[in-house]
């Protein structure tokens, strides 16, 4: 395997109070793989991201914080032309332990929420008649438990102006359910390719 200088496999000891470091050590190695271009930008800002003291109200912001250690202009490079893998992005995620409800169960959440751009220009698939500016987008979640608006990400998804919401939502829930086998705390297919 390749020296990667920017991620760190952690290390966590062997007792079981560490082992969320083992997981986030091998998350951090299979996100690392999920850029194919401008990957060390894109991992440093993710990481600045991440690690911000509270919300991120502009991009200069992340170019200062310590964990991007590029310049502003890397930044922005990254953002116009920096690409992620999304089949590799969802079986990162897929591996990942999910959060589960006080008896044990887990329990799915599902939205259809729009990405709202009221300054982006028309798209032109996009018909006149939308109401709302900007683009639907159908989520599934895993919410956590207690009182925290915390969720783990499962798959998200644009829908197009013919798309039905409740269609595209039962086919991300089905792909979901094929990624990971809501029963078991990991994927049992990890090499198989997730339709997009």
């Amino acid at each position: 395997m390749e020296e990667r200088p920017l991620v760190k496999n952690l290390v966590a000891p062997a007792g079981p109070a560490d082992a969320a470091l083992g997981v986030l050590s091998h998350f951090r190695v299979e996100f690392y793989d999920c850029p194919h271009s401008r990957a060390d930008a894109l991992f440093e800002l993710t990481d600045a991201v991440l690690c911000a003291d509270g919300p991120v109200k502009t991009l200069v912001e992340l170019s200062l914080a310590i964990e991007h250690r590029r310049g502003h202009g890397a930044l922005y490079a990254a953002l116009d032309r920096g690409r992620l893998e999304p089949t590799r992005l969802r079986r990162a995620l897929a591996g990942l332990p999910l959060p589960k409800a006080a008896d044990g169960r887990i329990v799915l959440a599902v939205d259809v929420s729009h990405w709202l751009r009221p300054d982006a220009p028309t798209s032109g698939d996009r018909s006149s008649d939308q109401l709302v500016p900007g683009w639907p987008y159908s989520f599934v979640a895993v919410p956590e438990s207690g009182r925290t608006s915390w969720v783990a990400l499962l798959d998200a998804v644009r829908l197009g102006p013919a798309d039905d919401a409740t269609t595209v939502t039962a086919v991300r829930l089905r792909d979901v359910g094929e990624r990971r086998p809501l029963g078991t705390g990991r994927s049992e297919h990890p090499h198989r390719e997730a339709s997009p």
